[in-house]
């Protein structure tokens, strides 16, 4: 046990040792030049997070590992619940119908495609596929880290999957811009704001697009953003779909003697519930800020400590794989989002 009398103190310095690289990371995204990329803090404690692990790694003492572990998964869980205080229920019916059909679309499909392209194209795991599916179908990096623990995948897998939705979310936050400038995209305002958060991978870069705009107006940057976490909510259901669907997998294929147990990943649900109790509006605004701020650092510490656990030497045997599928997802969510989004908005 993580906690016991006579492993509390190598935990202790394990989390804070975590803590310090998370702070580090805080601090390199707050860099303006950073900021103007659209690169979250998630994504640099990751970073500093493998470079550790690939160059001083064997220094850390031993007793340390179980805090370490203890800031990948249960710090993890306990920051996915309170990211629900980014979203509220009103927000998302602001978007209408048009912004609620796209995101369904959207996420099922990359999911789908994503998961099934991996594992039968392009031969890899099921982990693997499934992490990059849903870090590309839902909200990048932290989709990834809330699908870790229902998959019970090991750290270098979603450091893998996380490295997909960099580069490319990144590819898309430079790219949509310039299409859209060139008018390549025959969308008003409203239409290209629902098909930015539709289909681009993290929050940070779709707020990112539409301020890289010409003239951009506000609706299009709400229109992004209130898609975009209309699709962030929707990974709650997309886990206990999943979860459910990995225990009658598990018991098709005789994964457990005597019966299996249904896997619900809680965390999603309270996530809901979160949400839900911030859609009441009861604590100000200024204090949901400060809940956010913390909230963003303990993904970041989640995100550091997947990366302290991810050696490259563990990446031999999938090539170029995981770059292919994540490729097929971004070719569907800009081409096939983009005339999904066009028949939405003309049905609705």
């Amino acid at each position: 046990m993580p906690f016991s009398p006579k492993n509390r103190k190598g935990t202790l310095n394990g989390v804070l040792f975590v803590a310090i690289f998370a702070a580090a990371a805080t601090m390199i995204s707050e860099i303006e030049f950073i900021r103007a990329l659209g690169i979250s803090p998630l994504v640099i404690g990751i970073v500093i997070g493998i470079f550790y692990a690939n160059t001083l790694h064997n220094n850390t003492p031993k007793e340390w590992s179980g805090g370490i572990t203890f800031s990948g998964k249960k710090i993890l869980r306990f920051a996915i619940v309170f990211y629900g205080f980014r979203i509220t229920f009103q927000q998302i019916a602001e978007v209408g119908i048009e912004g609620f059909m796209v995101s369904l679309i959207m996420l099922s499909t990359t999911f789908i495609l994503g998961t099934l392209v991996g594992q039968r194209f392009f031969k890899m795991d099921r982990d693997t596929s499934m992490l990059s599916a849903a870090g590309a179908s839902v909200c990048g990096a932290a989709a990834v880290l809330a699908t870790e623990p229902v998959l019970k995948a090991e750290e270098h897998k979603t450091a893998i999957a996380v490295s997909m939705v960099v580069l490319f979310g990144t590819i898309a936050m430079f790219l949509y811009p310039a299409l859209y400038n060139m008018g390549i995209f025959d969308m008003n305002a409203k239409e290209f704001g629902i098909y930015v958060g539709g289909t681009i991978h993290e929050v940070a870069q779709v707020v990112a697009v539409p301020a890289s705009i010409l003239n951009a107006s506000q609706e299009m940057a709400n229109s992004a953003v209130i898609v975009k976490m209309t699709r962030v909510i929707m990974i709650a259901p997309m886990l206990i779909i999943l979860g459910i669907y990995l225990s009658y997998s598990s018991k098709k294929t005789g994964g457990e003697a005597g019966g299996v147990k249904l896997v619900i990943p809680w965390f999603a649900v309270y996530f809901i519930g979160m949400a839900g109790f911030n859609s009441l509006q009861l604590i100000p605004q200024n204090i949901v800020d400060i809940i956010n701020q913390i909230d963003t650092f303990l993904l970041t510490m989640a995100m550091t400590a997947l990366g302290m656990g991810t050696i490259f030497a563990k990446f031999k045997g999938l090539g170029l794989a995981p770059v292919y599928t994540a490729g097929v997802m971004f070719a569907w969510l800009m081409i096939g989002g983009y005339f999904i989004t066009k028949w939405v908005v003309a049905i609705f």
